[in-house]
C-alpha cells in the first residue's frame, strides 16, 4: 500500500508575518529556483570539445586551402537550433554544405543558412542592425522596457533610438504609439518580447510593412513562445536570441541571429565573422571578396559555449513546459486575487513562456501602495522584488547626452537637437511601477507554489492592516 506524501501545512493563523504571524513560505527555494540546471550530459559535451584541442575556429580541408571556416560544433548548433524552431517548414532549412560548395559534397557537413551563432545576444543585435542597413542618422523605434542591448547597439551603427510607449497588455511596444513616432527617417523597429510574453505582432507588422519599415524581434526572453501559431522570432524580418546563462536556452554566453533571407544573415556575418565568407570563394559569391578582412569585428561563438547549448537544447522543451506549468498553477490562484499575471489563454495559438514571472498589482483599486504589499510578501518568505530593468529613456546615457558621442552624430543637426526627457512615456513609467517580480520556479514543487499562493492570500486579505510606509 502506497502512502500519499505529507504536504507541509500552511498555518491556519492568517495574520501576516509582517504583523507577527507565521511565515507562509517555509520550504527551501534554492533548488526549486536554480538555473541553469547542469548535468552530466552538459559536462560530457564540454569535455568532448575540450579534449579535441579545437577550441577556436575550424578550417576548410587542406585540398581547399585550409582557410578558416566556422567550427563544426557551431555549425551543428546552428542546424539543431533551426530544426528545434521547426526547420524547413518554418523557413529555416538545414542543407548539406555540398549543395553550396561542390568540393565538400558527401563530406557530412551541414549548415543552416538562416541562422548565425554569435558570441552573445548583444553582438547578434549589432549584426542584425548592420544587416538591416541602418545608417548614421536613421531612426529606430525601440522600447524603454528592455535590457540595454536592444537599444544601445543602435548607437554603434550611428542610428538614433526613438522610444515608444509600452502596451500594458503585452509589456511590449504599443503599436499605436509606434505609428505616432514614425517619421521619414524611421528605418526599423526593435520589439522585445519581454519576459516571454509575445508582442502584438499583427498590429506592428501591419504598421511597418505598409511603410517599408523593417522589424527586428528581440526574442532573447522568448525561446519556444508562439504568436498565432507562429514561432516567436520568425514573424519580423530578422530576430535575435540570447543564450546567456539565465535564458530559457542557456549556455555560458552566446546568441543567434535568425532571418528569413539568408543573404541578410551573410551580411550580418560579414560584420563580425569573416570566416563565414571564406567558403563562399568556391561559388564565386560576391561577399567572398571581403573574406580576408570581414568588416572589423570578431563575434564568433566559443565552441565550448556551443557544446553547452547543444546539450541544453535537448532538454529545453521539457524544462520550459515544467516552468510554464508551475507559473500557470500559481497564476490561476493570483488571478483570483485580482492580479494580472499575463497568462496566455489555454489552447490558443499565442503562448507565452516564462523567462521571468511578473504580475501586475492595481494600487488604485486596492488602496494600498505596491511597496507595502511587496514588503509584506517578503516577510512571508516570498522572493518578490520590483522589475530588474530600469527604464532606458530615463538613463544618463540618454538624458545627459552621452548617446550622441556614441553614435558620432554631432554633425547631424536633427540628432544634436534631440532631447530625451525622463518625463516622456508616462504610460510606460506608470505601468512599470505596478509590477512585481516573482521567481520563475523552474523546478518548484506543488507545495512551494501553494505556499506562495497562501502568502499572497494572507497579504491580500489584510491590506488595510499592512504598514503603509
Amino acid at each position: 500500500m502506497t502512502t500519499a506524501p505529507v504536504r507541509p501545512a500552511v498555518s491556519l493563523d492568517l495574520t501576516p508575518a509582517i504583523l507577527g504571524g507565521p511565515k507562509a513560505v517555509t520550504l527551501d527555494q534554492a533548488e526549486a529556483n536554480r538555473w541553469p540546471i547542469i548535468d552530466a550530459d552538459d559536462e560530457a559535451s564540454v569535455m568532448r570539445v575540450l579534449r579535441s584541442g579545437e577550441l577556436s575556429s575550424g578550417h576548410l580541408p587542406k585540398a581547399m586551402g585550409g582557410y578558416p571556416c566556422p567550427h563544426p560544433e557551431i555549425l551543428a548548433l546552428e542546424c539543431e537550433f533551426a530544426e528545434w524552431m521547426g526547420g524547413a517548414k518554418v523557413g529555416l532549412p538545414v542543407m548539406d554544405v555540398g549543395d553550396l560548395v561542390p568540393q565538400l559534397a558527401g563530406k557530412g557537413f551541414k549548415l543552416a543558412p538562416n541562422v548565425l551563432a554569435c558570441n552573445n545576444g548583444t553582438a547578434a543585435i549589432l549584426c542584425g542592425l548592420f544587416a538591416l542597413g541602418i545608417k548614421p542618422g536613421d531612426e529606430v523605434i525601440v522600447p524603454s522596457t528592455t535590457w540595454w542591448s536592444s537599444v544601445l547597439t543602435v548607437l554603434h551603427v550611428g542610428g538614433v533610438p526613438v522610444f515608444a510607449e509600452t502596451d500594458t497588455k503585452t509589456l511590449a511596444l504599443d503599436a499605436a504609439d509606434v505609428a505616432r513616432k514614425i517619421t521619414g527617417k524611421t528605418k526599423a523597429v526593435i520589439v522585445t518580447h519581454l519576459f516571454g510574453v509575445p508582442a502584438d505582432m499583427d498590429a506592428l507588422m501591419d504598421i511597418c510593412t505598409a511603410r517599408g519599415i523593417k522589424v527586428m524581434e528581440d526574442a532573447s526572453h522568448a525561446h519556444g513562445a508562439t504568436y498565432n501559431g507562429k514561432p516567436i522570432g520568425l514573424i519580423g524580418d530578422i530576430a535575435v536570441f540570447s543564450l546567456q546563462a539565465n535564458k530559457l536556452l542557456p549556455s555560458a554566453e552566446g546568441g543567434f541571429l535568425v532571418g528569413k533571407d539568408p543573404e541578410m544573415i551573410l551580411q550580418g556575418a560579414a560584420l563580425g565573422q569573416y570566416e563565414r565568407l571564406v567558403p563562399l570563394k568556391a561559388i564565386d559569391h560576391p561577399m567572398a571578396r571581403f573574406a580576408a578582412t570581414g568588416f572589423g569585428y570578431k563575434f564568433r561563438m566559443s565552441p565550448l559555449s556551443a557544446a553547452v547549448a547543444r546539450s541544453q537544447m535537448k532538454k529545453t522543451a521539457a524544462r520550459t513546459a515544467q516552468r510554464t506549468a508551475n507559473c500557470r498553477r500559481l497564476s490561476a490562484r493570483l488571478e483570483k486575487l485580482g492580479f494580472d499575471t499575463f497568462m496566455s489563454e489555454s489552447g490558443s495559438g499565442t503562448q507565452r513562456v516564462y523567462f521571468e514571472f511578473l504580475v501586475r498589482y492595481d494600487a488604485a483599486k486596492f488602496k494600498t501602495p505596491i511597496k507595502a504589499v511587496a514588503k509584506a510578501l517578503q516577510a512571508e518568505g516570498c522572493d518578490v522584488t520590483a522589475p530588474r530593468y530600469p527604464l532606458l529613456h530615463q538613463q544618463p546615457v540618454f538624458t545627459e547626452g552621452a548617446w550622441l558621442d556614441l553614435a558620432r552624430l554631432h554633425h547631424d543637426p536633427m540628432a544634436s537637437a534631440r532631447v530625451y526627457d525622463p518625463a516622456d512615456l508616462p504610460k510606460t513609467t506608470a505601468g512599470n511601477g505596478t509590477l512585481l517580480k516573482l521567481p520563475s520556479f523552474p523546478s518548484a514543487s506543488d507545495e512551494l507554489l501553494d505556499q506562495y499562493a497562501a502568502a499572497f492570500e494572507k497579504v491580500m486579505g489584510n491590506l488595510e492592516r499592512l504598514p503603509q510606509a
